[in-house]
């Protein structure tokens, strides 16, 4: 029944195939697509543009909110259609030819992206691609399960393809808050003072002269990876809810603590999940995403309201959600991810992030994206973004991993995307590090010695002893700071190995 999803009749006349879509597209295009975290992303259009790439090869720069569900990236970087990708991705195909240099990438702020396509920093989007619940009668786009950059990409845009996404059920309709600054220099204040602020309207406006084809699909998203808390990321919840519980007794945070920013991924999920145990109710959450920890908690009675900008959850989750929205639509509201990840309103709700970090080093400088210094894994995303601006600026991380083969904690990154000034606290399973207030030296020392594995503490103990005696305000033996990520290339581990 298209009818009622497409209210402005004269545009169910644009209704076509998705194989016909595919021929819209040329050579050289700028295009851009809906999706946030696999949510609310093209589940038809863009894979039938790679499966025409062999009768039709052509290359493409592909913006979108962050990463695309259904494998499509990999099948848009296999077919070879993709010359530049922005600003965010987690596909095993596409990292392996942004590693290989076939594809390029530009590893943005995800809150930075809508305003660059504003600015036309970025080249004008030839042709938007976005997933939708419905058309309005004046053409504007009501979203589906995410937002993420799709207001920017709809205005920008010369011509846009809609997809009808008919299994998501129409109670969705009114859960998204779409607001826009303008640009320069007459952008508006962002008058967000609590996570259920509502600023803005329920659909995206859009010239309809600018739709010209409507593919109509009934895919749900993409299920996201959530694994079950195991020892170490209990753990680290364990440590941090003794460090805000210690908080509250100081007086610097409420029972209910400050509104909360987790960031993707699993660990970040199962951290979160921590909050059950926890002494703490009426929690908030003013972040990216609403991961599976989030309904948890909501249907635990921890938490009163999530702001975000997609729904990103296990199929389990998506299935319960989904099949009783009405309930837990008073709890939830998507915002673009310029106003979900706004400098601003971190900044004004005094956030407490949390986020993930491949390894930290001594001083407290964190690496979110690179394997070695040198290998793409996702991108920063929005850490940044939380991390710069938050109240409380917190990484969680293992501090170690393949068996004990790879530290955490290592004496310097081997690439850094969030500094020591923008890193407030640093957890893993052995500890908790409250960096606020330290100098170098002083969170060198509480770095290996709360949060390092046992295995490594004594070299990173003497490093950093060594380091001292040659001085400065950041100790480094500069000949040695990266040997470890070395020692891992050639002999699979970070340990110093014995030889008889």
């Amino acid at each position: 029944m298209y009818e009622e999803r497409i209210k402005r009749t004269e545009l169910q006349q644009k209704i076509i195939s998705a194989d016909q879509a595919a021929t819209l597209f040329k050579d050289q295009m700028v295009v851009a697509s809906s999706g946030f975290t696999k949510a609310g992303d093209s589940k038809a259009v863009l894979k039938a543009l790679a499966a025409s790439a062999p009768a039709n090869p052509l290359k493409i720069t592909l913006l979108t909110g962050a990463s695309l569900g259904h494998d499509t990236d990999g099948a848009l970087a296999e077919a070879g259609i993709l010359h530049k990708r922005m600003p965010f991705q987690v596909d095993p195909a596409l990292r392996k030819k942004i590693n290989s240099g076939d594809v390029l990438f530009v590893d943005q702020h995800l809150g930075e992206s809508a305003e660059l396509i504003n600015e036309k920093i970025i080249p004008r989007v030839d042709i938007a691609v976005i997933e939708a619940l419905m058309i309005e009668a004046d053409g504007s786009i009501v979203p589906t399960t995410s937002v993420g950059n799709s207001a920017a990409f709809a205005a920008a845009a010369d011509k846009i393809i809609v997809e009808i996404n008919m299994s998501v059920p129409l109670s969705v309709y009114g859960v998204h808050d779409i607001f826009s600054t303008g640009v320069w220099p007459h952008k508006r204040i962002i008058p967000i003072t609590d996570a259920g602020s509502r600023i803005g309207q329920p659909a995206i406006p859009v010239d309809p002269e600018k739709i010209v084809a409507i593919v109509l699909t009934d895919t749900t998203d993409s299920p996201a990876s959530i694994n079950e808390r195991d020892e170490k990321t209990s753990a680290i919840a364990a440590h941090l809810l003794e460090f805000f519980s210690h908080e509250i007794k100081k007086g610097r945070l409420p029972h209910s603590l400050r509104p909360l920013q987790s960031g993707i991924g699993k660990v970040a999920n199962a951290v979160l999940e921590g909050f059950i145990d926890g002494d703490f109710h009426h929690l908030t959450m003013y972040s990216e995403v609403i991961q599976d920890s989030a309904f948890n908690l909501i249907d635990a009675g921890k938490l009163d309201f999530a702001s975000a900008s997609s729904i990103t959850v296990s199929q389990a989750c998506y299935n319960r959600v989904f099949s009783n929205f009405e309930k837990y639509k008073p709890h939830i509201i998507l915002r673009p991810q310029d106003i979900s990840n706004a400098a601003e309103v971190i900044r004004r709700l005094g956030i407490i992030s949390i986020n993930t970090a491949i390894e930290c080093d001594i001083y407290g400088n964190v690496n979110s994206t690179h394997i070695g210094g040198t290998a793409m894994m996702n991108g920063i995303g929005g850490s940044n973004d939380f991390a710069r601006n938050a109240y409380l600026s917190i990484f969680v991380t293992q501090s170690s991993s393949k068996a004990g083969g790879i530290s955490h904690i290592v004496p310097m990154a081997s690439h850094i995307d969030n500094t020591e000034h923008d890193v407030d606290i640093i957890v893993t399973e052995n500890g908790l590090a409250d960096l606020r207030g330290l100098a170098p030296r002083e969170r060198a020392r509480l770095i290996i010695s709360n949060c390092a594995h046992a295995s490594y503490k004594d070299e990173l103990n003497n490093y950093f002893t060594e380091a001292c005696k040659r001085g400065g305000q950041t100790p480094h033996l500069l000949q040695e700071a990266l040997s470890w990520h070395s020692r891992f290339n050639e002999n699979g581990t970070m340990l110093k190995t014995v030889h008889v």
